[in-house]
């Protein structure tokens, strides 16, 4: 057996345990891990700044460094968020169904863990943790591989829990860390059948894009984010701007930050001089096809035709002036990667339409694309959010990381 399947089998192992636990059992492994974290903080932020002072001597890019900072807030936040998926219903045993046969059997359907779940991710520690929390109380068991760049905090925030759950009761291995942060081990976790029940990739289009092609494991497709607003000729354009500034820079760096703006033609005149200010203020860079850029001028640079198709990640956004919200919804339908949309208007025929047309995991009437998120949906965490259509779509909760099984109670019954 090679390493990574020694660590798969010793997660199996675990899984069996920890599927058969009950409520109060996760639970307090959940809470154990939350007052593990709190306590730890100072060994958490040494491990960080060491991956810091690593990503900025080799001259990575500040979104993706903002991805990597952990801090005292941080910190509490994703404890916090430990602590609210405890909070949570337990979804496993939760009968779905039960209904009398033809056959006078009663046949049943109730909620089920999916198994052992690999998650591979890149330069985002919480990541462990949220995934760590959710299959946790999921009944899931859980590999995790992130990128090397954050390997020292992720090697601390999974010992610190592994800790953490052992003391509640429960195997370590539910949750366990590749710490080889090769490509190889990569490859061999997309190809580990037999131990792995589903694989969930969390990171840009070239990660997922990798996985999807070279996992010979079901795989659930998260956080590709190419976002767009639309603001409608009957927006309220403060409010458009508000919308706009938030969903560009609050956090650029994440997957439910605005990559593209979709300004109706009627008020792009008006509207796009109006934004440009506070776009400023985060020295936004501005990338406008041949009507916007007559609008913004020198503020502003011509897109070319991958700018509608990317996702940036950083201080840049993509400006296109529409006729109106058929061409505002055709651009969605060639662009888009399906997370996360957004109309601003004052038509109440007009949103409802946006709603109703429009394909994608999450869509919005006048509010920013950055509530996409399991913690704001009432989720507690999410595991990542789902950008395809089986099974799980959106954020991806506790709920969405169990699957089912039929219970049939007979009285001798044979076919």
């Amino acid at each position: 057996m090679t390493e990574l399947e020694t660590l798969g089998a010793a997660v199996k192992a675990a899984e069996r345990k920890l599927s058969i636990a009950n409520t109060k059992q996760k639970n307090d492994a959940l809470l154990a891990i939350r007052a593990a974290l709190l306590e730890n903080k100072a060994r958490i932020l040494e491990a960080n700044a060491a991956d810091m002072a690593a990503a900025k001597e080799n001259g990575l890019k500040s979104a993706f460094q903002d991805r990597l900072l952990l801090n005292d807030k941080r910190i509490e936040d994703f404890a916090k968020g430990v602590a609210d998926v405890a909070a949570l219903p337990d979804p496993i045993g939760e009968v779905i169904s039960m209904n009398d046969s033809a056959t006078g059997m009663t046949i049943g359907k109730k909620r089920v863990p999916l198994g052992v779940i690999g998650i591979i991710y890149e330069a985002r520690p919480n990541v462990t943790v949220d995934a760590a929390a959710l299959c946790l109380k999921s009944g899931n068991a859980c590999i995790l591989r992130g990128g090397k760049e954050a390997i020292r905090s992720n090697t601390v925030l999974a010992d610190i829990m592994r800790g953490a759950i052992e003391s509640a009761g429960l195997p370590a291995d539910c949750v366990a860390l590749i710490h080889d942060t090769s490509r190889e081990s990569a490859k061999e976790l997309m190809g580990l059948r037999g131990y792995l029940d589903v694989l969930i990739p969390r990171g840009g289009a070239g990660l997922i894009d990798s996985v999807v092609q070279n996992a010979s494991v079901p795989v659930i497709e998260t956080g590709r984010g190419n976002c767009h607003v639309y603001v409608d000729d009957d927006a309220d354009l403060e409010m458009a701007a508000n919308i706009v500034e938030n969903a560009k820079c609050s956090r650029p760096s994440v997957c439910n930050a605005m990559e593209t703006l979709l300004v109706s033609e009627k008020v792009a005149a008006k509207f796009l001089p109006l934004l440009l200010p506070r776009l400023q203020k985060y020295s936004v860079e501005l990338r406008c096809d041949e009507k916007a850029l007559k609008i913004l001028g020198d503020a502003a640079i011509p897109a070319t035709e991958a700018d509608w198709g990317t996702e940036y990640d950083d201080y840049i956004l993509a400006v296109k002036v529409v006729s109106g919200i058929d061409e505002a919804m055709d651009h969605i339908a060639c662009y888009g990667s399906g997370h996360s949309e957004a109309i601003v208007t004052t038509d109440y025929a007009k949103s409802q339409r946006f709603l109703r047309e429009v394909d994608a995991a999450a869509v919005y009437v006048n509010a920013s694309t950055r509530f996409t998120d399991g913690g704001e949906f009432g989720l507690g965490a999410e595991i990542g959010i789902s950008t395809q259509k089986l099974h799980a779509r959106g954020p991806m909760g506790v709920r969405e990381l169990t699957s089912c099984k039929y219970v049939i109670y007979g009285s001798g019954q044979i076919r």
